[in-house]
């Protein structure tokens, strides 16, 4: 049986780029080590795509802005929230062939077995999507 952790994982990283990187290590490092080659890669994924729209399209990347990042497992899923501050709500697009952005969420759509878009109880948006236990395994 996996080592499941009793309390979700919470970590905060300052809303810029650099923050991409610290956070996919920071989400995959966490994982139970059983875990680790069968979500491992699809969550790092996740959360690079996650944490870069966040720091991109829901900060204004002001000295104190912080993006969050939460992930827990439940009902044979780990789940992962990333949240900014920004009013905004992601949209899924689905670019040409010459668009030079615009995939991240269609790269969640396509990894995630379910996604969604909350916003927070304060202030910001929560993109919470989650990754199935069973799979590749």
């Amino acid at each position: 049986m996996p080592e499941i952790p009793l309390v979700p994982a919470h970590w905060r990283f300052p809303a810029r780029p650099a923050s991409v990187r610290r956070a996919r290590h920071a989400v995959t490092a966490s994982l139970p080590q059983a875990l680790r080659q069968r979500l491992g890669d699809d969550l790092g994924l996740l959360t690079s795509e996650l944490v870069t729209n966040a720091v991109c399209h829901g900060t204004r990347r002001k000295a104190g802005e912080l993006i969050e990042l939460v992930l827990w497992p439940a009902d044979g899923h780990y789940w992962l929230a990333v949240s900014d501050p920004g009013a905004g709500r992601p949209v899924l697009t689905r670019p040409d062939a010459d668009s030079e952005s615009g995939r991240g969420l269609l790269l969640v759509d396509t990894l995630a077995t379910a996604w969604t878009v909350r916003p927070r109880p304060t202030r910001g948006t929560s993109v919470v999507a989650g990754l199935s236990l069973r799979r590749g395994g």
